[in-house]
């Protein structure tokens, strides 16, 4: 028997999201950043879910953990960072709340509350201050597991080397930029979710 889109109820499509139609329509006319967007994001879901089934006690929401996966970084679509093909005009440090603006925008306020909240392992209010970093005095420190489960997967991929794996190692290493606290942070998500 065939179905039409009337016999499914509205509330489905309104209810269902596909992460590759929106990252597709914000990447329009920038396949190269599409695909950079696209491979980064499955490897930070693929690992997130990982995390997700190895830990059944966390009652992880697996579609949303991948679909906020997968739309974490949608902001580097309005950033300047050529070498990976973001021809936007804002600095880079800005792509989490620009993704949260794009998410909300959209309709998806808890997967904007994950862009907003990955860049190291959360900036502080004090550390936005003491940096002088460009982004408006706030906390944006994952709080949620989903959060803390995608911050922590996304350190292990790069952007601009997209085919290797960072070792745990590595991945701390490059979180050093954000300060020490970070490092404490990183380590315990570690134990937690490894």
């Amino acid at each position: 028997m065939a179905y039409s889109v009337w016999d499914v109820p509205l509330f489905v499509y309104i209810c269902t999201m596909k992460p590759e139609e929106l990252i597709h329509r914000y990447c329009e006319g920038n396949p190269a950043l599409e695909n950079v967007l696209l491979k980064h994001s499955s490897d930070v879901a693929n690992r997130a879910l990982k995390i997700a089934d190895k830990h059944p006690e966390f009652k992880i929401d697996r579609q949303f953990l991948f679909e906020a996966a997968m739309l974490h970084d949608i902001g580097i679509v309005k950033v300047d960072a050529p070498s990976i093909f973001c021809l936007g005009k804002e600095p880079y440090l800005k792509h989490g709340l620009l993704g949260g603006e794009i998410l909300r925008k959209e309709g998806f306020p808890a997967h904007a509350r994950v862009a907003e909240r990955h860049t190291g392992t959360g900036l502080t209010r004090q550390a936005i201050l003491q940096q002088s970093l460009p982004l408006p005095l706030a906390d944006y420190v994952p709080e949620t597991l989903e959060e803390q489960i995608i911050c922590y997967a996304d350190k292990f991929y790069s952007k601009t080397r997209l085919n290797e794996e960072k070792s745990f190692e590595q991945a701390l290493a490059s979180l050093r930029k954000f300060g020490e606290d970070g490092l404490v942070v990183f380590e315990d998500w570690k134990h937690r979710f490894e």
